[in-house]
């Protein structure tokens, strides 16, 4: 019997309101995180790493604590029950791997902010600017810091993993972290390599959003969290049948809002993904059923990074034009029913599928 299975047998139940209570589950998250980054500062070699703790700190500051909320819902879709603290270190740790992703991919994108913020290469980069670096040496420096930041966060979501469940937890857990890392890494590859190449094929589009946002973040800490409470083949086929759908859906909003969002909301400027070039479902769409002249403005404007806000502009009117927006707007409809449908009959407890719908509204719609 693992630790997690004995305290599950010695604490109460909890509450379905407190399952479902989104802010209630970030304010635990965010306790369990600061807990132990402010251990793990106490331990570092020296001063000077204090910077990349405040760095990490303000980056997970922010956030829908998504991937930990799935976690949750997971572990009760899986029958858990009783005290919560230990599947929540490993739901805090799923968010630290997500800080990890979030650094790497923004330097790889050569993005300014995150969640309205500035970035963690840019923050650093500021921070050496500040401590009288010349400005080339200051961006390389800051780059090059945020990498090792990203792999300190890696290497901290395993240290806090060990805190957690017992080893027989671990031991099922295990499998699905791995694929999780794996697909990840796939799918940022292949974001990469796609980007600045203007494309129509939308089944290549949505293969990227597959390895990159789906199972990433609905499919793999939903299971995560039903195989820390033990759950059989049929609930952790029920949790891929609703999160694969729902996970494109959600990137497929995101996508949107990249584009016609509102950055006060967003934490992010309009555009970024047109400038990057990146390979998204609307622009697929868009260069499919565009007039000549619109498809020539939109290859021409994708991957500018000199493209100026207003070359912005005309790139969403020729995308309204073409139908994109509406078509990827039913496309985000469809997959959100098609999650909820299999909760339909599904055997999970009440509170879990309550939680999980909650969930489908929140990464679907949304405007940030």
């Amino acid at each position: 019997m693992t630790v997690l299975d004995q305290t599950a047998r010695r604490q109460p139940i909890p509450s379905a309101a407190l399952l479902l209570d989104a802010a209630a589950l970030r304010d635990e998250v965010g306790t369990v995180l600061t807990d132990f980054l402010a251990q793990r500062a106490r331990t570092a070699p020296g001063p000077e790493t204090t910077l990349l703790f405040t760095t990490l700190s303000a980056l997970l500051a922010g956030g829908k604590r998504l991937r930990a909320h799935l976690c949750l819902a997971g572990w009760k879709a899986g029958g858990g029950c009783g005290d919560r603290a230990l599947v929540l270190r490993v739901a805090a740790s799923l968010e630290l791997f997500h800080a990890s992703a979030l650094i790497h991919d923004d330097v790889m994108d050569g993005s300014d902010l995150r969640r309205g913020r500035p970035t963690a290469h840019r923050a650093l980069e500021a921070a050496f600017l500040a401590d009288g670096v010349q400005p080339p040496r200051a961006e390389a420096h800051g780059q090059a810091a945020a990498l090792l930041l990203g792999d300190l966060a890696l290497t901290q979501s395993d240290d806090l993993l060990r805190t957690g469940p017992g080893t027989e937890a671990l031991a099922r857990i295990q499998p699905l972290l791995e694929t999780m890392r794996h697909q990840l890494a796939y799918g940022q590859y292949l974001d990469l390599v796609a980007a600045g190449r203007p494309c129509d094929d939308v089944e290549a589009a949505l293969r990227i959003v597959r390895y990159k946002t789906a199972s990433y973040t609905m499919e793999w800490p939903l299971r995560i969290g039903a195989a820390l409470a033990g759950a059989g083949p049929e609930v952790h086929t029920v949790c891929s049948e609703f999160a694969i759908p729902l996970g494109e859906a959600f990137q497929l909003r995101d996508d949107l809002l990249g584009v016609f969002g509102d950055p006060s909301r967003t934490g992010k400027p309009v555009g970024d993904d047109i400038r990057a070039g990146k390979a998204t479902v609307l622009m697929a769409l868009a260069l499919q059923s565009a007039t000549a002249p619109d498809r020539r403005l939109l290859r021409e404007a994708v991957a500018a990074p000199d493209l100026t806000n207003d070359g912005v502009r005309r790139v969403r009117e020729a995308i309204e034009r073409s139908g994109a927006r509406r078509q990827v707007e039913t496309m985000i409809a469809a997959r959100r029913h098609e999650a909820l449908t299999a909760l339909d009959g599904a055997p999970l407890p009440l509170p879990a599928a309550e939680a999980l719908r909650k969930i489908a509204d929140m990464a679907t719609v949304r405007q940030s």
